[in-house]
C-alpha cells in the first residue's frame, strides 16, 4: 500500500502545492540509498542554497503565489491599505507585475478596501484617541490613502462632534492642572489639543471656557497663544 505524505500548509497554499516539495513522487523515497553515497546526498541537501531551502520548506517559487501568501499573512486580523501591502511586497523584492496582479485581484474581491479602511480609521482614532481632522488626515496620508477618499471618510466627523470631543479631552485633563498658574494651565491644555490636531482657535475657545467654569480669570485669553 502506498503511503501518502501530508505536507504542512499544502491545503492553504492551493492544490498545486498539495503534491509535496519540488522533486515530486518520482524522486527517491525515504530510505533510498545507503552508506557513503546516502551520506553525500544528505550533506549536499543540507548545504544547499537559501532558495533551495525555502523550496524544500514549501515556499512557492511563483512570484504571484509568493505575493498572494505575503498579503494574506499581513491581512490576517489587521486591515491594511493597498500602499502598505505594495510597500511590503517591494521590500520582499516581489516583481512589480506580480505585485500589481495580486493587489488588483485583492481589491476586486474586497480584501483591500481603502475607503472602508479610512472610515474605520476615522471612527476608531477619533473616538478612541480623540484625534481631530488634521491629525487624522496626516495619519491616513502616511498610509497611502487617496486624498479624495480621506475627504469622504472625514464627512462622518461633524465640526460639532470634533468640538465636543475637545471639551471632553480638556475636562479629563483639567484636574491634573489645578494648582498651576493660569497661563501654565492654558499652555498645557491647549498644547494637548494641538498635538491631537485641533486648530488654535478651537483649542483656545474650549480651554478658555473650561477655565472660566472653574472661576479662573480668563480676561485676555482671547489672544492667540
Amino acid at each position: 500500500m502506498t503511503r501518502r505524505t501530508e505536507w504542512p500548509g499544502a491545503d492553504a497554499a492551493g492544490p498545486e502545492y498539495a503534491a509535496g516539495p519540488p522533486g515530486g513522487p518520482s524522486g527517491p523515497g525515504p530510505g533510498a540509498g545507503s552508506g557513503e553515497g546516502a551520506g553525500r546526498r544528505s550533506r549536499s541537501r543540507s548545504s544547499g542554497s537559501p532558495s533551495s531551502s525555502r523550496a524544500e520548506e514549501g515556499e512557492p517559487r511563483d512570484p504571484v503565489e509568493q505575493a498572494r501568501n505575503i498579503c494574506l499573512r499581513l491581512l490576517t486580523g489587521t486591515p491594511r491599505t493597498r500602499k502598505q501591502l505594495a510597500d511590503a511586497l517591494r521590500k520582499r523584492e516581489i516583481p512589480d507585475e506580480a505585485a500589481e496582479e495580486v493587489l488588483s485581484r485583492f481589491e476586486d474581491v474586497g480584501l483591500i478596501d481603502d475607503a472602508a479602511f479610512a472610515d474605520a480609521w476615522v471612527e476608531s482614532r477619533h473616538h478612541g484617541r480623540g484625534l481631530a481632522r488634521r491629525a487624522l488626515v496626516r495619519e491616513l496620508r502616511t498610509k497611502g490613502v487617496d486624498p479624495a477618499v480621506i475627504d469622504e471618510a472625514l464627512e462622518q466627523l461633524a465640526p460639532e462632534q470634533e468640538e465636543e470631543t475637545a471639551r471632553e479631552l480638556v475636562a479629563r485633563k483639567l484636574r491634573s492642572t489645578r494648582g498651576l498658574d493660569r497661563d501654565k494651565r492654558l499652555r498645557r491644555l491647549a498644547g494637548m489639543l494641538a498635538r491631537k490636531g485641533y486648530g488654535e482657535g478651537m483649542a483656545l475657545r474650549v480651554v478658555r471656557q473650561a477655565l472660566d467654569a472653574e472661576g479662573e480669570d480668563t480676561e485676555g485669553l482671547d489672544e492667540p497663544f
